[in-house]
């Protein structure tokens, strides 16, 4: 790609001629407006207009997806809504390195034109000179692996429930019996961060007595992803709080911090930080608005996530197992060169799904989040630690569950208890 361009890509949905409406964002997104303005000019244009460089397209409908885009003036007829491919290229010259302007550039106002009825980013390219100012993630797949002392095989983890209303010690007391559990990884809610009834700096002393104790009687020191998303100076507070405990991760809800805020606490941070994307229905679950995870993902990588969200196969949402593979990947597809994040599986997942998501997506490079799965197996939650293992031993030892449940107890309980999955 051309080296000082942003390339973004965008399913597109209009009414008008395909090529005027592209047109259209390119100028809103640029150095136009709705009405020519002095200064505008044909040099001033050409250094800093966004430029259309492929239209490709797809089919039409008889009616608009999203409400209040406008037809051509004077047509004759009810008009058909094209939908297109079309990837516009923007000059790095008029943001430079700014992740929070490259956001309002590729997925901001254009999502407001009236010229189209519906509009979703789907993927970017960006130029080397973004990675000299984001360092993207800190610790990724292998420094994540290194401290959990997990090696070929899913990192095995869950999530604290209730989602809120523990106290500190509550909280201790479960991570207790997830520790004799030998659970690799557990992480507060995204509800849950620095509430009166719970503040961060006295669960985290609680979590991490446990936490420590455990690692000084076993040599196993589980990660726990405490949730820090907080105002600016208070999570780095928090991080520090959580690394003088001896923490190992932090958490941040990444739509509502924000970019700047993430890249901030990624300068800070020393612990590897575990993005978590709750909000990402509003920006994804219109098919034909928003913003798709390639595109997404990339900016959180940009601003140094380590983990991101990306569901489960057969997961309790709305999103498809097609979605979610494509999620997957995207998470561990080279970014300049490296910026791997380890994505994070989790929704309604036990061990029945360790077989298709290995045979889907060929890694093991990944989180399995299991709360259900681990805390209602009928064995408590040390077998339910155990059958998601077993399951993803059998997995890639391309073994049937029922076949490797026979003389491995733990995943034949979870079989009988949960049952098959749904066809």
């Amino acid at each position: 790609m051309n080296t000082d361009r942003i390339l973004a890509t965008y399913l597109l949905e209009t009414p008008h001629p395909v090529e005027q409406a592209a047109a259209v964002i390119a100028g809103e997104q640029s150095s136009g407006t709705f009405v020519a303005v002095p200064g505008e000019t044909p040099e001033l244009k050409a250094r800093f207009g966004a430029q259309i460089e492929a239209i490709e397209l797809l089919d039409s409908v008889e009616t608009p997806s999203l409400p209040g885009s406008r037809p051509p003036k004077g047509a004759d007829a009810p008009p058909r809504y094209q939908r297109t491919k079309i990837v516009l290229s923007f000059p790095f010259e008029n943001m430079g390195a700014n992740l929070p302007t490259l956001a309002a550039t590729v997925c901001g106002n254009l999502y407001e034109l009236s010229d189209h009825s519906g509009l979703k980013l789907l993927d970017l390219e960006l130029p080397e000179a973004f990675a000299a100012k984001y360092p993207g993630p800190q610790f990724g797949i292998e420094g994540t692996r290194r401290l959990c002392g997990v090696y070929d095989r899913p990192i095995i983890g869950t999530i604290v429930k209730p989602s809120v209303g523990l106290s500190p010690q509550q909280t201790a007391e479960l991570v207790h019996e997830l520790a004799e559990a030998d659970i690799d990884f557990i992480k507060d809610d995204e509800l849950m961060a620095n509430p009166p009834h719970s503040p961060l700096p006295e669960r985290v002393a609680a979590v991490m007595r446990v936490i420590n104790d455990h690692a000084d009687r076993t040599g196993k020191k589980i990660m726990y992803a405490f949730n820090i998303s907080d105002d600016l100076d208070e999570m780095k507070r928090h991080h520090d709080t959580v690394l003088n405990a001896g923490g190992t991760c932090i958490m941040l809800s990444l739509n509502h911090v924000g970019f700047a805020a993430a890249a901030h606490v990624r300068r800070h941070s020393q612990l590897p930080i575990h993005g978590h994307r709750n909000g990402w229905g509003m920006l994804t679950r219109c098919p034909i608005l928003g913003i798709a995870f390639p595109a997404y993902q990339k900016l959180w990588r940009l601003a140094g996530a380590d983990h991101l969200h990306v569901n489960g196969l057969q997961n309790k949402f709305w999103e498809p197992d097609d979605s979610v593979l494509t999620s997957i990947r995207a998470c561990l597809t080279p970014m300049f060169g490296g910026y791997l994040a380890m994505p994070v599986v989790s929704s309604g997942q036990w061990a029945g799904q360790a077989p298709e998501t290995y045979r889907r997506t060929g890694t093991v490079d990944l989180m399995f989040l299991a709360g259900g799965g681990i805390m209602a197996h009928p064995g408590g939650p040390g077998a339910g630690v155990a059958s998601i293992r077993q399951a993803w031993e059998a997995a890639t030892q391309n073994v049937s569950l029922e076949e490797y449940a026979r003389t491995h107890r733990p995943l034949r309980e979870a079989l009988e208890k949960f049952g098959k999955l749904r066809a």
